[in-house]
């Protein structure tokens, strides 16, 4: 065997050294880490002075603000520096807005007056206040970083259009605000349409990303994803919303009638616009102009109230065709604001559809995340393609009654399985308190009861007597009844006047008051109607005076246990002063008892029901 000279051993050496250096260095390079099928703290992702803060525009396929040239949208990025000196590639979690730059501050005239008679001109027109932009380059919103970052996710903004320094206009649910996430998702998945400058021609790439791109965000923010993934975008694969608004005419309207969200009375969709209106202060009059003034005041309909093309075109559910994202909806069921029928519409579509899903519900008002660890998993499963098994957990998880918000109880969906229509008829007395029970009574007179708006919907439950309310009860409940589902009214009415409001509540009784009540304690679900649409949602008529119509519609969607020792009411009046307009007091409505049920979704169905109401 021939020796080896001492420069060959040198040189051999070293190669092992170079290579030995390069696995341990190459095994050392920070990745995404999972366990229990979540996304892990990763402790080299978990530097945020080193973090890598840009932002830059994204062109879109419209031009709403009328400039002649394709509309571009403001986005920010938020990455791990590994991205840029390790070649790291990760997935996305987006969240998109018009709320970032600033909102309008409510006037005192900024809202429409509701002191008006239902099916009449409104009286006048409303201000318009503007929106002084706010916020810094590059941050457009520091909203996820903090929690998913280092956890190995790139977050990224873009401010919705007409909105801080994106182009555009704001259309409160047109096709721009679904077509703009798209852009931007499409250049996170490696479309070159990306620049560095409002204006300029300078292009600029992710080139960080894997192109798997989640959403998600609450209220309006929760609405976007959901716009998104009814373009059918190829690279959003996951969404959350939480408490979304999927569409603006049940957001504005209930079954024909004009009514605000709670807390916002005399809000409508021109007023939305007005208050997210922040894109550019000499571009604002077009908008003003054409969206505003042009489109939505032509088709929004504050007289009649009906479902027209316009509506039509802020409805999600009638987009929902192309989409691909794995849903997890999010929402209250004591949300006033958006209310729950927006999530369970959609949801129960997506599921028809075939696509992965899961719904959580809270007993509280509006927002509400799911727990971190069930958001954390839906990512990881959809935007890392971890085999955790989210797809086989079940559908719907629910916070029951006593227990927090990061403690829900799984169901295999919502409604319950279990849960079946019980179908109660009314009794005599609603004046002061008639009966709920499962068989009818032969031959009942007809009963009255007189509007007066002034009258608060709770005083009214809560009245011994009233010539200004309808209740009717059932016994006191010897074991608890759970509800799962849609509480229906089928009502046969006449008006003393062509239009009226109409409302019902369920509540559970007695009223609780004081420090100790919860938001749920006492209205279990509630619903508005108007009676000029008992024939069809999209041309209401004119009622005849003492004439008999029959009405059905469903209450809000619920999932709540009534404990024993209550009873429950259902509540029927005509105008409710947290949602309704306001007519002057005096309107009779008359109810056949002979022809009007009341259908409650019972776990387990009429046995349990009996069982507890005997």
């Amino acid at each position: 065997m021939k020796k080896l000279n001492l420069t060959r051993i040198l040189i051999l050496n070293f190669a092992v050294f170079a290579f030995v250096t390069t696995q341990s260095f190459a095994q050392e390079k920070a990745q995404p880490i999972f366990k229990d099928g979540e996304a892990q703290i990763v402790k080299a992702f978990d530097t945020p002075d080193k973090w890598i803060r840009t932002d830059l525009w994204v062109e879109t396929t419209f031009d709403t603000d009328g400039d002649g040239k394709l509309d571009r949208m403001h986005v920010d990025v938020t990455r791990p520096f590994q991205t840029e000196t390790e070649g790291l590639k990760l997935a996305v979690i987006y969240g998109s807005s018009p709320y970032y730059a600033g909102v309008s501050e409510d006037g005192p005239n900024s809202f429409w007056d509701v002191k008006q008679e239902v099916d009449e001109k409104p009286p006048y027109m409303h201000d318009h206040p503007s929106v002084k932009r706010t916020g810094n380059r590059p941050i457009i919103s520091n909203e996820f970083i903090y929690d998913w970052v280092k956890r190995g996710y790139i977050i990224v903004h873009s401010s919705s259009p007409g909105t801080g320094l994106s182009d555009g206009s704001p259309t409160v649910g047109g096709i721009n605000e679904s077509l703009a996430p798209k852009a931007v998702i499409e250049w996170l998945s490696g479309k070159d349409n990306g620049y560095t400058s409002r204006t300029g021609d300078e292009k600029v790439k992710a080139y960080w990303s894997t192109g798997n791109v989640g959403m998600t965000g609450t209220s309006y923010n929760g609405t976007i994803p959901l716009a998104a993934a009814t373009t059918g975008v190829e690279g959003l694969k996951a969404i959350i919303p939480v408490a979304p608004n999927t569409s603006y005419y049940h957001y504005y309207r209930s079954n024909g009638l004009v009514r605000s969200p709670g807390g916002y009375l005399g809000e409508d969709i021109d007023v939305l616009y007005d208050f997210i209106h922040s894109g550019a202060e000499e571009k604002r009059a077009y908008g003003d102009r054409v969206v505003r003034d042009g489109e939505m005041m032509k088709g929004m309909d504050r007289e009649k109230g009906d479902y027209n093309k316009f509506w039509a075109g802020r409805d999600y559910l009638n987009q929902m065709k192309p989409m691909k994202a794995a849903l997890f909806m999010s929402h209250g069921f004591n949300d006033w604001n958006v209310m729950a029928e927006h999530s369970y519409r959609i949801y129960k579509a997506a599921e028809k559809m075939g696509l992965p899903v899961k719904i959580y519900y809270h007993q509280e008002g509006h927002g509400g995340e799911p727990p971190f660890t069930m958001m954390n998993r839906w990512f990881t499963k959809y935007l890392y393609n971890i085999d955790n098994g989210v797809e086989n957990e079940p559908k719907a998880w629910i916070v029951r009654e006593n227990d927090k918000n990061d403690n829900p109880t799984p169901y295999a969906d919502f409604p319950n399985p279990a849960a079946s229509d019980v179908k109660l008829y009314l009794t005599a007395g609603g004046n002061s308190a008639g009966k709920l029970s499962v068989a009818p009574t032969e031959n009942q007179n007809n009963e009255k009861l007189v509007d007066d708006v002034s009258i608060s919907g709770s005083d009214l439950a809560k009245a011994e007597k009233s010539d200004h309310r309808l209740l009717y009860v059932t016994p006191i409940l010897k074991e608890a009844v759970h509800l799962s589902g849609l509480t229906q009214i089928s009502v046969r009415l006449a008006s003393s006047k062509k239009a009226a409001n109409f409302s019902v509540w369920l509540v559970a009784l007695p009223w609780s008051e004081g420090k100790g009540a919860k938001l749920m304690d006492n209205i279990i679900t509630r619903g508005w109607a108007d009676p000029q649409n008992s024939k069809s949602l999209t041309k209401s008529k004119p009622l005849k005076p003492g004439k008999f119509y029959n009405l059905k519609f469903n209450l809000q969607p619920d999932d709540q246990i009534i404990p024993a020792g209550k009873q429950i009411g259902v509540v029927i009046f005509s105008s409710d002063k947290e949602f309704t307009l306001w007519p002057k007091p005096g309107t009779e409505i008359t109810i056949d008892l002979n022809h009007t049920t009341l259908t409650l979704p019972v776990v387990n169905g009429a046995n349990a029901f009996e069982k507890a109401t005997k």
